[in-house]
């Protein structure tokens, strides 16, 4: 069961532009007839509707083929009495209309105050509240409340065939943990601005230097390396390397579902499983899958408590507050040691093959002369195997915990930049 209220507010040039409340709910019934599975949904609740819905379930689930690793999970793997409240995942003052507008029309305004900038694609600033119940034949019941505020900003640097954009956000579960909304509009600004007069950087074999906010794209290749669907099919390039070293010794990614107040926590995941923090990477080491039942089933394993899911369809692996723990160098020093390479602020395309680790995305950011940025860079390539990018990454210490994956800035060598 998932209810659901927004509300949001934008505006662009100092003008409304959108005022939105909306109210939702699903109901999804996932039914198992011997070993097989269908899995229906409905936003009616109507006692009538919800009997037809049953009935229809029950009729899909005969006649699928049967999946002999489909089915609940076992009293032990269960988080009874699963409670959210130290998770603090509930910020009990919902916002007025009037509040959200006065934080877009601030953030808007600290951004196009920025000097160089010249037009905006826009302010908005929103929130959520969602509550999530769950009931399993098999004796589970379980149900939390998540909320959300978000704040974000969108404006052009330049002119004619010299213009630039660039963005800031910030989101948290409670309104006390946002951003300063000018400093998320200041920064949006500075960030367009810092980007005009790009160039092509010359085709080249350097390191390469992620900024924060692209870094955890790394960990969002790692993550679908490591699902264990994929694992199940065969279909990753780490299916053989569990147990080994697949990044730098020293290195730690974590898992932690349990954070307090963490954009992606949860008391037990889709499935009713317990969740738990996990060091998925720990020394380098690769130490564990993400699993939900099935996948467990196919290969094994016992599930980690990684199932998620909606309303309409059936559960599947996805990690929760994934983290590259920080290393023991700043982001300057981390710059000071590069000759020449490359800082990476915005990443274009999906070039990424997760069977093979062949990596290759359009990039954007600014070019590295002697350990500091000399100039904006665009329309780039960059390109390595996720392989070698993970044995030659090295974590700065500036982890901040803002978008559900995070990673602090990192230092990749050995990787390909193609320009003119």
């Amino acid at each position: 069961l998932f209810d659901s209220v927004t509300l949001s507010a934008a505006q662009r040039l100092g003008q409304p532009e959108r005022l939105e409340r909306a109210e939702s709910g699903d109901l999804g019934l996932r039914v198992f007839v011997d070993e097989r599975m269908a899995v229906v949904s409905s936003a009616d609740r109507k006692p009538e509707v919800l009997a037809a819905m049953a009935e229809r379930a029950v009729a899909m689930a005969r006649v699928v083929p049967e999946d002999p690793f489909c089915g609940l999970a076992d009293p032990g793997q269960l988080a009874f009495r699963p409670s959210a409240d130290a998770l603090d995942l509930v910020d009990p003052q919902e916002p007025a209309a009037e509040t959200l507008i006065a934080l877009a029309r601030t953030t808007e305004e600290a951004a196009l105050a920025v000097p160089g900038v010249t037009n905006s694609e826009g302010a908005e600033a929103g929130w959520q509240r969602i509550g999530i119940a769950m009931a399993a034949s098999n004796g589970f019941q379980g149900a939390y409340t998540v909320t959300g505020h978000s704040v974000s900003a969108s404006v052009v640097a330049g002119e004619g065939d010299g213009m630039e954009t660039d963005y800031d956000f910030s989101s948290a579960v409670h309104a006390a943990d946002l951003d300063d909304p000018a400093a998320v509009g200041r920064r949006a600004g500075e960030r367009a601005v810092r980007r005009l007069h790009a160039r092509k950087a010359e085709t080249a074999k350097v390191p390469i230097v992620y900024d924060p906010r692209v870094a955890n794209g790394l960990l969002r290749h790692l993550a679908g390396a490591i699902n264990g669907q994929a694992i199940a099919r065969g279909t990753s390039f780490l299916k053989d390397r569990m147990g080994e070293s697949v990044f730098a010794s020293g290195i730690r990614i974590v898992d932690d579902p349990l954070r307090r107040r963490g954009l992606r926590s949860k008391p037990f995941d889709g499935e009713g499983v317990a969740t738990s923090r996990r060091d998925v990477i720990d020394d380098g080491r690769l130490t564990t899958w993400l699993l939900d039942l099935r996948s467990a089933r196919q290969l094994e394993l016992a599930s980690t408590g990684h199932a998620a899911r909606g309303a309409g369809g059936p559960p599947a692996p996805a990690p929760t507050n994934l983290y590259l723990a920080p290393g023991a160098i700043g982001p300057e020093a981390l710059l000071r040691e590069i000759d020449r390479g490359f800082y990476v602020t915005q990443l274009l395309g999906m070039g990424v093959n997760l069977v093979t680790g062949d990596y290759s995305r359009g990039a954007s950011g600014f070019w590295i002369e002697r350990g500091e940025l000399a100039f904006p860079v665009n329309e780039v390539t960059i390109a390595g195997n996720l392989k070698d990018m993970f044995r030659n990454l090295t974590p700065a210490d500036d982890l901040t915990l803002r978008y559900g994956v995070d990673a602090p800035t990192v230092r990749v060598d050995g990787m390909t930049v193609a320009g003119r």
